[in-house]
């Protein structure tokens, strides 16, 4: 199975990392003797994945000049640049809509995720849901719990967590084209859109059972890389 178009947020400033993003941005940070987004990339095409979208913004061009088109990873490349104000990830998705068709997977240009991504988009589409979060049961493990779920739909807040939330926004969503516009006020941020669809019930779950891995810490880059080397 062919996943629908992958955007892939790629914008962040990376500041937690100081030197390490100096010159590079954080997708292009060298983990495991190669620039992190390479990894990413060949996985999502493991995966099944054939068009990715980048949403850049500080030092995008570095970017662009890295993987180009995407052919040397088996892939369609394209891109949408932030522009002169940062827009937040919602807008970053928003401004490249045209891109993405009516059905995408988005994620963030920090994350390595081990999860069947096909199999998200086939229980989001079973789901007939505008939007499907991964979640993984957490328990205040990796990050403050900021999700509940019931085996169908996501509860899900961000700024103030249910008390009774016990699992983690895992970082991959299946979103309809027509439930991300169906978000009043345009917010900046993801989150907002992904809690007002859960206000809705209109957010379905999908499991993940592998931790996640990324590179948003020196911490975490360090584990990262001790986890691609092997």
């Amino acid at each position: 199975m062919s996943l629908p178009t992958v955007c892939i947020l790629a914008g962040g400033i990376g500041s937690r990392l100081g030197e390490h993003v100096r010159a590079v941005p954080k997708p292009l940070v060298e983990v495991a003797g190669e620039p992190f987004l390479f990894h990413q990339l060949r996985l999502l095409r493991r995966h099944g994945a054939q068009q990715i979208v980048l949403c850049v913004a500080y030092l995008g061009e570095t970017i662009v000049d890295a993987i180009g088109d995407g052919a040397e990873f088996g892939l369609e490349v394209g891109y949408s640049f932030d522009g002169p104000e940062r827009i937040g990830t919602a807008g970053a998705v928003r401004q490249a809509l045209p891109q993405l068709g009516p059905e995408f997977l988005v994620l963030y240009g920090d994350t390595y995720l081990r999860i069947d991504y096909a199999d998200v988009v086939r229980v989001h589409r079973a789901s007939g849901l505008p939007a499907t979060m991964t979640v993984l049961r957490n328990q205040g493990r990796w990050d403050t719990s900021n999700a509940t779920f019931d085996g169908r739909l996501v509860g899900y807040d961000k700024h103030t967590p249910s008390p009774q939330a016990e699992w983690i926004d895992y970082g991959l969503a299946v979103v309809s084209e027509r439930g991300f516009t169906s978000v009043e006020g345009e917010p900046a941020d993801l989150a907002d859109v992904y809690a007002e669809l859960s206000r809705r019930g209109e957010l379905a779950g999908y499991e993940a059972t592998e931790r996640f891995f990324e590179i948003g810490t020196p911490e975490a880059l360090a584990e990262t890389s001790v986890f691609l080397q092997r």
